[in-house]
């Protein structure tokens, strides 16, 4: 197989999970900002994400969050995914839009609050067994906005007691992927601020018990791709929750603050055989002035493109490079593919895969968004509030 022809095959493999809440409205802190034609139920969003599948050939699975996605038959959603080309991806929990969170779930300093949040949790992994899914996918906003507002220690051994009974509940072909954020909305200490604190957890609980990176919390200046050669190197990166940040929060389009960043992430993923393994490729975007499904098809695309670099890299000529101490021989490696211009190398995979070779404009021109928009009047849109 030419290295052209391995490129190709390895970006026909490639899947990009959308996630549910990404096609109902959302906003800024202070204001949600509807839109016409968006879903009013999961259903509708499960209509959405196979629009997204059909014109990339690449976005086969939906993660879901509850309760924001909660139904009475979880095995009928699975089969309205499948009958739609899809299937259900990661679980996402929610244990911070209780009032009784307020002071924190899972590490809560009442134990009645902490078996609530776990019990939620133990739900999450049941509608797994009902759905198919593998992923239990955690982020905790735990925390203490105060010095002395509780003990840090202590809050850590609940959280870790609280993730040993989820772990312990898991199947055999399940896993948890906890994530972890430089704060939100804890501003003295996050219980799970940053890669370490996932990791040490992780490492304690077993191999079932993996990392995610969400490429838009961390610290100005944060080397990322770091972070995911070393994850994978110690076979704790669980997935990605791919996204841009233009300050210190997050969930703009991947790709569109800092794109040469994204390919510096994918090169390691490719470096460190993320790529062929488990590793889960899930979108975290709130869509909140853009069209929202055009968006989700562009960052897919941003993925792709992405990743198509990165396998372009030459990797015997890096290593020269590299073993000579050749400084800007190695660096120049790594440019040149990130310079590539590789959309006509898609185009083509897009068109040996039967699919439009532009998906943005198959997408325009398909009268999707003016169906949805003639159709879904009434009801409750799906989204958050602010």
């Amino acid at each position: 197989m030419t290295e052209r022809a391995a490129v190709k095959a390895a970006l026909k493999t490639q899947a990009v999970e959308t996630p549910s809440w990404a096609y109902g409205n959302s906003g800024t802190r202070f204001k949600v900002f509807a839109q016409q034609g968006v879903p009013r139920d999961p259903r509708e969003k499960l209509d959405d994400a196979a629009k997204v599948h059909e014109f990339t050939g690449v976005a086969p699975t939906v993660a879901l969050h509850i309760p924001w996605d909660k139904v009475d038959d979880y095995a009928a959603l699975a089969r309205h995914a499948e009958d739609r080309g899809l299937r259900l991806g990661a679980i996402n929990s929610n244990t911070f839009q209780d009032d009784a969170y307020r002071l924190g779930s899972v590490c809560h300093p009442d134990a009645a609050v902490r078996r609530k949040a776990v019990d939620h949790l133990l739900e999450c992994v049941g509608i797994m067994d009902a759905t198919g899914s593998k992923d239990l996918k955690l982020w905790f906003a735990d925390g203490t906005n105060y010095p002395g507002q509780d003990d840090i220690r202590a809050r850590q051994d609940r959280l870790a007691e609280a993730l040993a009974e989820v772990y312990e509940r898991l199947g055999d072909d399940q896993r948890m992927l906890l994530e972890y954020k430089l704060f939100e909305p804890a501003f003295y200490a996050t219980d799970v601020p940053d890669w370490g604190t996932a990791y040490a957890h992780c490492l304690k609980l077993g191999p079932k018990a993996q990392v995610v990176v969400d490429t838009g919390h961390h610290a100005p200046g944060t080397n990322i791709e770091f972070i995911v050669a070393t994850l994978l190197r110690e076979e704790k990166l669980g997935g990605f929750d791919f996204n841009s940040r233009f300050y210190a929060d997050d969930d703009l389009m991947v790709g569109a603050a800092d794109p040469f960043q994204l390919f510096r992430i994918m090169y390691e993923v490719v470096r460190g055989g993320g790529l062929s393994g488990d590793v889960a490729f899930m979108l975290d975007q709130c869509h909140n002035v853009e069209a929202k499904i055009p968006a989700i098809i562009r960052s897919v695309m941003n993925v792709q493109e992405a990743t198509a670099k990165a396998l372009l890299v030459d990797r015997p000529a890096l290593d020269e490079a590299q073993r000579a101490g050749d400084v800007l021989g190695a660096n120049a490696v790594l440019m040149d593919a990130f310079s590539t211009d590789v959309r006509p190398l898609l185009r083509e995979v897009r068109e040996e895969m039967g699919l439009d070779p532009d998906p943005m404009g198959a997408y325009a021109r398909s009268g999707w968004a003016e169906k949805i928009v003639a159709e879904r009047v009434g009801g409750q849109q799906a989204g958050w509030g602010a």
